[in-house]
């Protein structure tokens, strides 16, 4: 058996960088790396790390180079092959039958009734008690509300749902880390496949996933792993998205001011969020061959993580990248849904469900602020939100 190659040397910027920093706050570590290693080998990440918005985008433009299709892809450990973690014709037969109810047009004409009731259901909710813990309360309850709507499972509920996603997504985070996967996310898949199995026999006309095993276009274990993905994306990136733009709203009282000025700035709000603190920080890609990329030589088979929270305050694109600025006129530039044919299928609706949460929250709970009490920064390697976000409103 050959003897594997030693790790690259010559990062020692790279080297010095923690699982724990990048956890807790990145910024000022992936400021250093994009300025002087815009592509780095992390020993703790076991692989490269890429920062610059250029070499980002040159990354993800390139699935024959740098692949998601490898074993140690760790959604695909969890639930299987899927439009997540497949390139070229098997990438296009898992997405396409997908792609056209999450269009722009077809989002807004299939979901934005079901967002706005939802939203305003859950802000009612809350409004009487004059404090709450948004993430909890509303973020996650709303995303996890449409997801239950897109998918039209037959026989769960939106709680079961997200029980599955939890333990599949805890599944996913510990095995980035190389940490085993908890079990409990095989039976979770388990039972989502086996309702997927049920919504497909009894043709719920309601659920994008009868249209995807149609005519057999996908096997129903298939389908099931891309139910997977779309919760993935529906739940935990969305919640983390509403989060994150309220709270860059709430404890910035000057940008605040101008969204209630003119509520149509919210869409710039969105965008400015998503990419000060875009809530997937990293994707990752395996390379198919030797390459060099900003000045690093890539070995085939290596690990190659995009940072799109790097990219995403790259100063070379973004004048004074670490302001949270809804004046900024290139804000749609950021990669916070990624890039190229792996790009996000939810956007549209993601922004649509944010949009809609932030508008209420601001008209229906009068001078909405944050808990002085309970100080929220968001944590999170792969997928970063506070865990928790109080605020306060007079009732």
């Amino acid at each position: 058996m050959a003897t594997p190659a030693p790790p690259p040397a010559g990062f020692p910027l790279g080297s010095a960088t923690t699982i724990a920093e990048l956890e807790r706050d990145p910024h000022p570590r992936l400021a250093l790396l994009r300025e002087h290693e815009p592509v780095s080998w992390i020993p703790e990440l076991g692989g490269w790390t890429v920062t610059r918005r250029d070499l980002a985008m040159r990354v993800m433009r390139d699935p024959v180079t740098f692949t998601v299709d490898d074993p140690r892809f760790s959604t695909a450990q969890v639930v299987g092959p899927s439009m997540l973690s497949l390139d070229g014709p098997a990438h296009k037969r898992h997405r396409e039958p997908f792609t056209d109810p999450f269009r722009v047009r077809d989002v807004h004409t299939r979901f934005n009734e079901f967002v706005e009731r939802e939203s305003g259901r859950l802000v009612d909710a809350i409004k009487p008690r004059g404090s709450a813990e948004l993430r909890r309360q509303v973020a996650g309850p709303l995303a996890v509300a449409v997801v239950a709507e897109s998918l039209g499972l037959l026989g769960a509920d939106p709680k079961e749902i997200l029980t599955w996603y939890d333990a599949m997504v805890s599944a996913v985070s510990d095995l980035t880390v190389g940490e085993p996967a908890d079990p409990a996310a095989g039976a979770a898949f388990a039972q989502l496949e086996a309702s997927v199995g049920a919504t497909v026999a009894a043709r719920n006309e309601g659920s994008v996933l009868v249209e995807a095993a149609r005519d057999g276009r996908l096997e129903l274990p298939e389908v099931a792993s891309n139910a997977a993905v779309l919760m993935f994306g529906g739940i935990e990136t969305t919640e983390g998205m509403i989060t994150n733009a309220v709270l860059h709203l709430l404890r910035d009282p000057a940008q605040l001011a101008l969204v209630r000025a003119d509520p149509d700035l919210i869409d710039a709000a969105v965008e400015e969020s998503l990419r000060l603190e875009p809530a997937a920080a990293v994707v990752d890609r395996y390379a198919t061959a030797d390459v060099e990329l900003g000045g690093a030589r890539i070995r085939r088979g290596d690990l190659v993580s995009v940072s799109i929270a790097g990219a995403n305050r790259d100063p070379a694109v973004f004048t004074d990248p670490d302001r949270f600025d809804l004046r900024r006129d290139n804000a749609r530039l950021q990669l916070a849904f990624a890039h190229g044919p792996h790009f996000c299928l939810g956007a549209h609706l993601a922004r649509l469900e944010t949009r809609v949460c932030i508008r209420h929250l601001l008209d229906r709970l009068p001078d909405l602020r944050l808990d002085p009490s309970a100080p929220a920064e968001a944590r999170g390697l792969v997928f970063r939100k506070p865990q928790e976000l109080r605020v306060r409103w007079t009732r």
